[in-house]
């Protein structure tokens, strides 16, 4: 086996950034060498989150501030950036520059064009020539182009629950040009781990409600990636809800298919799209996923059903939004992007 691989984690004293660390630290081929934050500069890795205590460098590694010369000097050859949207971006740069892969967890590289993330994110793109670059990294979707890519964009938790059933299905001209329908629900890490009284305990506990609506954020990345597998225009409607636990997403969608489609087809051609892709669990007809069955894990459940009264075709997924929607899918591009098998850190349950 070669040496491991030299990382940096920028960022990492957020939900995605803890849970990053800990398949990092656990990763045969990763040798954490830095981790920053402007907060916790200083501290040992192991001091702040004392769950990590015994666990490689967790208690000798310290917190510094991210200096893009400082990391370079550690020898760090892939930098995360776990950092929050619009903040990626100011290191990102300087970090290709100094010879690193950068693995972006942020929204900042997601879209391919500047005036779409304006539109979406009310502010000027401040490197729209590194938008041509990144690399929209579903692995399932987009394997080789991670694999020579160097700056990574990891899709959104959102995206990707609703990416995942839809695509093969565009893909394969199964679906009508009816509007897309899409609810989803999140665990309350999908909002960060911040200060809010909307998050406290007594607020989310006991309740659930609809937000962002109707223009989340992140149905500018879901709009895009669509089109691209349709090759034209699709109308959707998504709106995300707040659920009373800690992680996990459940999204379903209901699509029209064209004349002549049926529930067999959907699921042929599901099959034959992840037939290679070991973190996509097909469920089959009519079963339901579960994010009981999902949380803590790279899985994407999926499972699909058609409501003849209506002639609706039903798809449903279930992952963890701070795994497969953020740092596990993180660590699955990592492994493409160092020649490492995919699954290599990720099959821990």
């Amino acid at each position: 086996m070669s040496a491991p691989v030299k990382v940096a984690v920028l960022g990492a004293s957020g939900y995605s950034g803890i849970e990053l660390l800990r398949l990092l630290l656990r990763h045969p081929q990763a040798e954490l060498v830095a981790v920053t934050s402007r907060t916790l500069a200083g501290k040992a890795l192991s001091s702040e989150f004392p769950r990590f205590r015994g666990i490689g460098v967790a208690d000798s590694l310290k917190f510094t501030n991210p200096d893009t010369a400082a990391l370079k000097a550690t020898g760090a050859e892939v930098a995360f950036l776990a950092l929050p949207h619009g903040v990626s971006v100011e290191y990102a740069r300087g970090l290709l520059d100094a010879g690193m892969k950068v693995i972006d967890l942020s929204a900042d590289f997601r879209l391919r064009s500047a005036a779409l993330y304006k539109e979406f994110y009310d502010h000027e793109h401040p490197a729209p020539e590194l938008l041509k670059e990144a690399v929209y990294a579903l692995p399932e979707v987009r394997t080789e182009e991670i694999r020579k890519a160097r700056l990574i964009a990891c899709p959104g938790c959102y995206p990707t629950s609703i990416l995942v059933p839809l695509i093969p299905l565009l893909k394969a001209g199964l679906l009508n040009e009816s509007p897309l329908c899409v609810s989803s629900m999140s665990g309350a890490s999908g909002a960060g781990r911040k200060e809010s009284v909307q998050l406290l305990f007594c607020e989310v506990q006991n309740s659930l409600r609809a937000y962002s609506v109707p223009k989340h954020r992140h149905l500018s990345e879901v709009g895009q990636e669509l089109e691209l597998a349709a090759g034209r225009p699709v109308k959707l409607t998504f709106i995300p809800h707040l659920v009373p636990c800690h992680s996990g997403i459940h999204t379903t969608t209901f699509a029209g298919l064209n004349p002549g489609v049926t529930l067999e087809q959907v699921g042929e051609t599901l099959r034959a799209f992840y037939s290679d892709s070991p973190f996509v669990r097909l469920l089959g007809p009519n079963q339901c996923p579960d994010t009981k069955n999902v949380t803590g894990t790279n899985f994407v459940d999926v499972g699909w059903s058609f409501d003849t009264r209506a002639g609706q075709l039903i798809l449903m997924s279930a992952e963890d939004n701070i795994g497969k929607g953020a740092s596990g899918q993180a660590v699955q591009n990592f492994n493409l992007v160092c020649g490492l098998d995919p699954t290599m850190g990720l099959l821990n349950i």
